[in-house]
């Protein structure tokens, strides 16, 4: 298997929104524990990114959002108990200190894979950032963390051409609202539907790629879809950079959706798409969205996983 570094921060455990919500630390917590354990084991790079970091994350914070929304994310940090953005969003006094060093660690993440040090990066942080918008906050997120990356590989390593590939049980909204006019950016997003958000689903752009998915799809089926839509839309595209917004809660029992994939469907879904016969040959990261039933958790995100590592090795 090939190297793969898991960038990660402790202050991403410090964003809390209530004990009962299930965007929780614990989530963290559940993917360490398991993949300490597993038959990936030593091979994997454990890493944090360095504080210098959170001073580049907040100017690419203004180059991916409103300066209105990251004004008003940072006025509206309590000092004391939470402010409610939306039904389900809520900062704490700590949520964008962890959202800087989720930020760090997507940054730290780029710079190992760019530098050859490491085949793939996958970055274990929270808060999630795929549903934030431009101008918007919402659906546990608050800044877009697939777009930051994006931002830092063009303004760091002048990369051109990348792709999103989201796979989660709720549409990447944010993302494809943020990437809409960049048509060197493709997106493709698998989702069910009709479900949560239900916006930013009519955008006409070439670069944008609906998968939407029925409940109750099977992992097999919706992998199907997206051989048949995803893989010529990369091999046309040709990518420098593939960023995964890796969600798993498209698992059949994770408590916020009604998909029906496997654990194993996840690893199956990571080497389809990295299959796709596009040049010049790609460099991979992947950043941790969705998934919230914490006893499947830790083995979505190692087959996940196991798969970067095998295909890392393969090329």
């Amino acid at each position: 298997m090939g190297s793969v570094a898991i960038v990660s921060h402790e202050a991403c455990l410090d964003h809390r929104m209530g004990s009962q919500h299930p965007e929780a630390p614990a989530r963290l917590r559940a993917i360490v524990n398991h993949l300490k354990g597993s038959e990936l084991g030593d091979s994997l790079r454990w890493e944090q990114p360095p504080a210098s970091l959170r001073a580049p994350v907040r100017a690419l914070w203004s180059q991916v959002h409103s300066p209105s929304l990251v004004h008003t994310l940072t006025e509206s940090v309590p000092s004391h108990g939470l402010t409610w953005l939306d039904a389900d969003t809520a900062l704490c006094c700590d949520t964008l200190k962890a959202a800087e060093y989720a930020g760090a660690a997507v940054l730290h993440a780029v710079d190992l894979v760019s530098a050859g040090t490491v085949g793939a990066g996958f970055c274990a942080v929270r808060p999630p950032g795929h549903h934030a918008e431009y101008d918007s906050a919402m659906g546990f997120c608050f800044i877009n963390n697939a777009a930051l990356a994006a931002a830092y590989l063009r303004e760091r390593y002048a990369v051109q051409r990348i792709a999103i590939l989201d796979f989660d049980v709720h549409h990447g909204n944010g993302t494809f609202d943020i990437f809409c006019n960049d048509p060197d950016t493709l997106v493709c997003s698998s989702y069910q539907h009709p479900f949560y958000p239900g916006r930013r689903l009519d955008l006409d752009a070439g670069n944008l790629i609906y998968t939407p998915l029925e409940a109750g799809t099977r992992g097999a089926v919706a992998l199907r879809e997206m051989e048949r839509v995803w893989l010529p839309a990369l091999a046309a595209h040709r990518p420098q950079w593939i960023i995964f917004s890796a969600g798993f809660d498209a698992h059949k029992d994770d408590p916020l959706g009604g998909l029906h994939w496997d654990s194993q469907d996840f690893g199956e879904l990571t080497r389809l798409l990295l299959g796709f016969t596009g040049e010049p040959k790609c460099q991979v990261l992947s950043l941790l969205e969705g998934g919230y039933n914490q006893a499947v958790l830790g083995e979505s995100v190692e087959s996940h996983l196991v798969a970067l590592a095998d295909v890392c090795a393969s090329t």
